[in-house]
């Protein structure tokens, strides 16, 4: 029996002393990044941006779809006002992909409808986006059996089958009516929300193709509506597609049970924990990249010791750069390399570490 085939869906049940360490972690870490990036005092619409692109070229890449990054952040700069210095060319399907994600993140207090969904859909697959495998935007699934499958068409594997069309329409009014009712429900945790909501509806997969963007369409519209302003700093699908085959998996495997979903929580809280944890990361990173150039005086320093220095910043050479490197990244000759390095010790930039010869490496002086 699939999981929407069992007398208690949809009423999902979990242990609350499993989940609770992992739930807590995940609003402390959600806390704890809306503090760093108010800290900071830095362009937060930039910072917006580059999440929204994430959000939406890694959401479109767990489904093996290819974006063009720069149009889609030309068209999101667009929506938001932002000035691009060289702006990219965009069409309807990158208007339209920013114009969903936008809806998902800043419209919180508009119900969500039938028509509301039937809408991004809409716009995920504008009228000749799909030539050679074309689908109609804006339709729930005809009555073909909506199945996951694999192996030989002979012999195929069911990983999962959703519920028949005849139930369809009263499965998606219970889940919409669940959606827009439970927001203000102060005993169901709002992070609970969302991972109910993710799981609720790619289980219903009421589309012939885009459904699982659709459901983290309306996990960030969940998210969104459960923190208000942290959402637009730390993108999801980036930590999903890290973790694709894990994500089938445990979909799979949640599909195939009971309405106890206390693993598929787990898993949700554990990739959102792993999301913030590497936000804070980059965060700290950037922070600590700009304190560093706050001390140096870059007009002592040629063009391409500020791009090495830049390279060690970011992390590209986590032991340290040697000779030979150096003379790559730069793009100069090995007597030239020696002076730059022996320069950049002189000022403090760098610390030379190793016993001498080519064992010697180079590594920034944060002090």
């Amino acid at each position: 029996m699939w999981i929407w085939e069992q007398g208690e869906w949809p009423n999902f049940t979990w242990s609350e002393a499993d989940i609770s360490p992992i739930l807590r972690q995940a609003h402390f870490n959600q806390g704890l990044l809306l503090g760093k990036v108010k800290a900071q005092n830095n362009n937060e619409q930039q910072v917006s941006l580059d999440t929204l692109l994430a959000n939406i070229v890694y959401s479109s890449a767990i489904e093996d779809e290819k974006l063009n990054a720069f149009s889609i952040r030309s068209s999101l700069a667009n929506k938001l006002g932002i000035s691009e210095e060289k702006p990219y060319p965009t069409s309807e399907k990158t208007d339209g992909l920013a114009e969903i994600m936008l809806d998902a993140i800043t419209n919180l207090d508009d119900e969500l409808t039938l028509e509301r969904i039937l809408n991004w859909h809409t716009l995920l697959f504008p009228e000749g986006y799909t030539l050679f495998n074309p689908v109609q935007g804006g339709v729930l699934r005809g009555d073909t059996p909506m199945q996951v499958v694999s192996g030989r068409l002979d012999r195929p594997t069911v990983h999962f089958e959703a519920p028949p069309r005849h139930v369809l329409d009263n499965e998606l009014t219970a889940f919409i009516t669940w959606f827009n009712q439970s927001k203000t429900n102060n005993i169901l945790d709002p992070l609970i929300r969302a991972a109910i909501t993710h799981l609720w509806f790619v289980t219903l997969h009421p589309l012939d193709d885009g459904n699982g963007r659709i459901t983290r369409l309306l996990t960030d519209l969940a998210l969104a509506q459960a923190e208000n302003q942290s959402i637009r700093f730390y993108a999801m699908s980036v930590s999903i597609l890290a973790r694709r085959k894990g994500y089938y998996e445990i979909l799979e495997q949640t599909q195939k049970g009971e309405t106890d979903i206390t693993a598929w929580l787990t898993w949700f809280f554990d990739t959102l924990n792993h999301t913030l944890l590497s936000t804070l990361q980059d965060i700290e990173q950037t922070v600590l990249k700009t304190n560093y150039w706050l001390r140096i005086d870059q007009t002592q320093l040629t063009a391409e010791q500020v791009k090495v220095i830049n390279r060690l910043l970011d992390g590209d050479f986590d032991q340290g750069i040697n000779s030979s490197q150096y003379q790559k990244v730069a793009k100069v000759s090995k007597a030239t390399a020696t002076r730059h390095l022996n320069t950049l010790i002189e000022l403090g930039c760098l610390n030379k570490t190793g016993a001498g010869g080519r064992s010697t490496r180079y590594l920034i002086n944060y002090i």
